[in-house]
């Protein structure tokens, strides 16, 4: 049977439906899963919410609990992570800082300040991983479900020798939301969509041989658009494809919608400021209410199959059944007009090969340049991780198309070290002197050398 590790098992509601999913399969019901969280109470409550899945599902697999994940991980096959380094507290950091210098975010999880100085935390903690998994379980797959997707899918790849994916859902979540707009039974579309994550377009979206996209077209111009995906259909209107992320993600991963000087924006395009905090106001409540509840062995403890690939993954390379899924991988020859070695959301072939990424080829160029955009962050963001260099962030920050439409390059240095003093705890090796001038550009070579 299979051994699934989960770190950051903590994260309880993301690990129920994992774990449901998992256990769903007659032929994964009995795999061991073994729970890794630093914190302790969160551990204990996933753990019980494991052994209801199980019971609940009818399944027998082995359930493992530990603080520590060199236990967990010897004889791992397959290891899910779901971290988040600093929590909500780091997280609100991200958002109140930038607000003193006027730059508002929305979910600040994949690019711009917030995205950043989350990677910036992240990639150490996901490299001691890697590190452990190349002693401990070399041929295990890594599933990575962490923000960003791009960077710290990038890093890992770069920085150890393990197997990964990076996995997300909004290509699911969009298709069915596309599929409620038109009005037509999800799976009923045929579709690809190919790009980075969370800036991944529709190239085909088609039912029973019909192009949707002028019925997408149609609702644009006509102005029924449902209030919270104002951005998206409006980039729908301006590139003639629609994009796998929410409107209130995609809005401040370009300078067009969210503009201090300019509120009227904001409310034409129903921008939900700050809404990351909130929503994790409200996870940490759910989990308060969850915990008492199992605590006091009350609550019916609902299983219903989620749209995430990970239990998909796992099936088909046990099993040997072929699917295809989304998942975010090197750049390998995949997408022609983006750069080589970034990480690209494409169709994936899964069975008992491997994962098998499609080629795509070329991009529409209006979509390869709007991720490029979003590339050159990504990449400095992880050269700055992997080694150390200061002026790398203060660089990715200052290439940042919604930072950089907000603030000047002085606001943004000096953003960038109130930032990083902040984030001292999490982030030591970027703890030199501030920068005061923009530093020599390194060559290559040197660059090799340093990660």
């Amino acid at each position: 049977m299979a051994k699934i590790v989960m770190i950051g098992a903590g994260s309880t509601v993301f690990a129920r439906n994992l774990i449901g999913d998992i256990l769903s399969f007659p032929e994964l019901a009995d795999s061991t899963i073994a729970l890794v969280d630093i914190d302790a109470e969160r551990l204990r409550t996933s753990e019980i919410v494991a052994h209801r899945v199980a019971e609940a599902l009818g399944a027998h697999p082995v359930i493992e609990a530990t603080t520590d994940r060199r236990e967990a991980l010897p004889g791992a096959d397959y290891v899910i992570n779901m971290i988040q380094v600093g929590g909500y507290p780091a997280a609100l950091v991200d958002f109140e800082i930038p607000k003193k210098y006027g730059l508002r975010q929305t979910i600040g999880d994949t690019l711009g300040i917030g995205g950043i100085m989350r990677a910036l935390r992240t990639i150490p903690v996901l490299v001691e991983i890697g590190r452990d998994m190349e002693e401990l379980c070399p041929d295990a797959l890594f599933l990575n479900y962490v923000n960003p997707m791009a960077i710290n899918t990038w890093a890992f790849a770069e920085a150890t020798r393990i197997r990964t994916v990076g996995l997300c859902h909004s290509v699911q979540h969009t298709l069915q939301d596309l599929a409620d707009d038109l009005g037509v039974p999800v799976e009923e579309i045929d579709f690809l969509a190919a790009g980075i994550n969370h800036m991944c377009f529709y190239l085909r979206l088609k039912r029973k041989g019909e192009d949707l996209y002028p019925a997408l077209r149609r609702l644009a111009a006509e102005g029924r658009v449902r209030e919270d995906d104002r951005v998206r259909y409006e980039m729908l209107r301006r590139t003639g494809y629609f994009v796998t992320e929410s409107s209130e993600h995609f809005a401040e991963y370009v300078p067009y919608f969210i503009r201090g000087q300019n509120p009227e924006l904001i409310e034409r395009y129903n921008i939900p400021l700050d809404e990351y905090p909130r929503r994790c106001e409200a996870q940490i409540a759910d989990w308060e209410r969850l915990r008492r509840e199992l605590e006091a062995g009350q609550g019916v403890l609902e299983v219903r199959r989620s749209v995430e690939y990970a239990s998909l993954i796992i099936h088909s390379l046990e099993t040997g059944q072929p699917r295809v899924i989304y998942g975010n991988v090197r750049n390998d020859r995949l997408i022609d007009n983006l750069p080589e070695g970034c990480v690209v959301e494409v169709p994936v072939l899964v069975d008992r090969n491997g994962l098998q990424p499609t080629r795509v080829g070329e991009l529409p160029p209006v979509l390869a340049a709007l991720m490029r955009t979003n590339i050159n962050v990504q990449e400095l963001t992880v050269r700055a991780a992997l080694t150390g260099r200061r002026e790398y962030v203060y660089q990715a920050a200052m290439l940042d198309p919604h930072t950089a439409a907000e603030l000047t390059l002085d606001e943004i240095w000096a953003l960038v070290d109130e930032m990083l003093q902040a984030h001292a705890a999490w982030l030591p090796q970027f703890q030199a002197k501030a920068a005061q001038a923009v530093p020599a550009a390194a060559a290559p070579a040197a660059l090799e050398q340093a990660a």
